[in-house]
């Protein structure tokens, strides 16, 4: 049986396999749905990705305070 993808939630920081270029790999979810809006911690840029492939490249799931 296939192991339960974590439950992400709009605010909760994530920590992604591969480093952003600025050398963060903390993100904050903007947006849930097919892709999400991810912002660095580091430096505020903003990307949209896919929910496969965050789903595959995270490492850790921080729920907000």
């Amino acid at each position: 049986m296939n192991q339960a993808a974590p439950e992400y939630e709009l605010g909760d920081f994530i920590k992604l396999k591969k480093k952003h270029p600025c050398g963060s790999q903390e993100w904050e979810i903007l947006r849930i749905g097919a892709d999400f809006r991810l912002r660095c911690l580091g430096c505020g840029h903003q990307i949209m990705m896919p929910r496969r492939q965050v789903e595959k490249n995270t490492r850790e799931v921080r729920k907000k305070a």
